[in-house]
């Protein structure tokens, strides 16, 4: 499986881009990111999200974008910030920004300027098969899926990963996850499988590596 840059982004985009979006080849590489139009809209965001760095398309606007990234900075001082330039339009502070990239460029280029800024992977991470579980920060990425867990998800599957290829009873599940020996309320398990049915499997209805065994418990198939 390859490295996944796992952050959160907002990037700014504006209506008007002749240019090739970049987003695409950026989440398949892992980063989660929030395209909003404005600098107004990235503001609010940013309250509600805590990013870890924002990204301005100042080449979907009609002007440079300065306004943009000053109003950023000014609300988020810490924040970094790059910025993507058209020749035609050229940035002409590069003390507010963190890195300013100057159209045409690759999407490699961008990655390569972006990784100072993606925090560093958990030093705890469990790997089974295609599914990787960071415990340290409670995200598991499987094929082109990943999703942030509660900690109570990432210690069920963090049991299953442990005992891959094995069936895992019922009654352990709930003593490893929940430290109870009631195992009365089965439903409360069958939901937590859902979920994590919904992160790992391309189609959780059908899934091919958390599988149930009827009447017994679950087992994770790992290829």
């Amino acid at each position: 499986m390859q490295v996944r840059m796992n952050a959160n982004v907002i990037w700014i985009e504006g209506a008007r881009t002749g240019n090739p979006s970049f987003v695409p080849a950026l989440r398949k590489k892992g980063l989660h990111i929030e395209v909003v139009p404005s600098g107004s809209a990235a503001l609010e965001l940013i309250k509600e999200t805590n990013p870890h760095f924002v990204i301005i398309n100042a080449a979907s606007f009609r002007s440079s974008g300065i306004r943009v990234c000053r109003t950023i900075r000014i609300s988020a001082d810490n924040l970094p910030i790059i910025v993507i330039e058209n020749p035609d339009h050229p940035f002409t502070d590069n003390t507010i920004p963190n890195v300013i990239l100057s159209l045409p460029f690759t999407s490699r280029k961008l990655v390569n300027r972006i990784k100072p800024f993606v925090p560093a992977e958990g030093k705890d991470v469990l790997v089974a098969g295609p599914i990787k579980l960071d415990l340290e920060r409670k995200h598991v990425a499987c094929e082109d899926r990943e999703a942030q867990l509660n900690p109570r998800l990432t210690s069920l599957l963090k049991t299953l990963m442990e005992h891959a290829g094995e069936v895992v009873l019922r009654e352990t599940l709930f003593h490893h996850v929940w430290r109870t020996e009631y195992y009365g309320d089965t439903r409360t398990l069958d939901v937590h499988i859902s979920w994590l049915r919904s992160a790992i499997e391309e189609n959780p209805r059908k899934p091919k590596y958390l599988k149930t065994i009827r009447g017994v418990g679950y087992r994770l198939d790992i290829e």
